[in-house]
């Protein structure tokens, strides 16, 4: 009889596992959230082998960044929500109680984070690049033109350089979370990233879950728990309104002390104005109700028929 039951116990097991397994890095550029640590729990249920390594501090809008040839000396500061501690070393497994040993902190950018997750704690895990890379879920929306400075989609540009799929995940400024890791918002975005991932492992057949060369950026809504997906594009719509002021200090409702000289600066609001025509499918305007799903292309290589183009235009010139 227990051997029957043990027999039955792993056939349910198995039927709740994911068709293929697979070895997994997460990123993002916020550091150490509710957000990562609800993707990282949904991922491990259902039986992936995950790696998360993510900057110490946050590092919205670092884009692509590097800094190198710099060695990471001891943490000045704490990491984000207690990950790692003062003078702990520059990258390194998390020190904060509970968290295991599959968590990763950098003293770097995003794309700095992620890197030394695939090029050092994958390789020693594993002896190999990961089958998937996954940015996020971020603390806010990235979507329309802002992703060229987004941590968040630079860290899945990067993989997809290195041939890793890579999917970017974006929720609301609402997933945030404090230093005890809990956000239930966090929880159902995770729930609701596996969706995506998931129909891809059904779809892949044990292949590359992407085609190569490829990405996707997931934009979820405020309130995704009956949004519908749907495809969109990276388009012109800017759901914020990025401008440099003379006075950011005046732009924010704050005004310089007197005596005070103006603070230059980068002002950024959510912009009022309605999509333009031809901008109804862009990403930033599908999020605000839908989950937003855009396929990405590696770097800045224009497609085929573009570069044709170029090369008409130029004939003479270039060979």
């Amino acid at each position: 009889m227990t051997f029957r039951l043990t027999l039955l116990a792993a056939a349910m097991l198995a039927s709740a596992s994911p068709a293929s397994a697979r070895n997994i890095v997460i990123g993002n550029d916020d550091g150490l959230t509710a957000n990562v640590k609800a993707l990282y729990d949904a991922l491990k249920a259902e039986g992936h082998d995950v790696i998360v390594a993510v900057p110490c501090s946050q590092q919205s809008g670092m884009g692509g960044a590097l800094k190198f040839l710099q060695p990471l000396g001891p943490l000045a500061a704490d990491c984000v929500a207690g990950a790692a501690k003062a003078g702990d070393p520059g990258a390194g497994p998390m020190t904060r109680a509970g968290l295991g040993k599959d968590f990763y902190y950098v003293d770097g950018t995003p794309v700095m984070a992620m890197l030394y997750g695939v090029d050092v704690v994958a390789n020693e895990r594993w002896g190999k690049a990961p089958d998937l890379v996954l940015s996020g879920p971020n603390i806010g929306q990235n979507s329309g033109s802002i992703v060229v400075s987004s941590g968040t989609v630079s860290v899945a540009q990067y993989a997809m350089m290195r041939a890793i799929p890579a999917i970017a995940f974006s929720a609301g400024e609402n997933s945030a979370s404090g230093a005890d890791l809990v956000n239930p918002l966090s929880t159902l975005v995770a729930k609701r990233s596996l969706e995506l991932i998931d129909k891809l492992e059904a779809a892949s057949h044990g292949a590359a879950l992407l085609p190569a060369g490829t990405g996707l950026n997931v934009n979820f809504p405020d309130a995704p728990e009956v949004a519908a997906w749907k495809l969109a594009k990276i388009g012109t719509y800017m759901k914020y309104d990025l401008k440099f002021v003379a006075d950011l200090p005046a732009a924010m409702g704050k005004p310089s002390a007197a005596g005070q000289p103006p603070l230059p600066g980068l002002f950024a609001r959510v912009s009022d104005q309605a999509p333009a025509p031809g901008e109804e499918g862009d990403e930033a305007v599908v999020a605000t109700k839908d989950i937003a799903v855009s396929v990405i292309q590696v770097a800045y290589d224009a497609p085929a028929g573009e570069r044709t183009d170029i090369a008409k235009m130029l004939d003479g010139l270039v060979k």
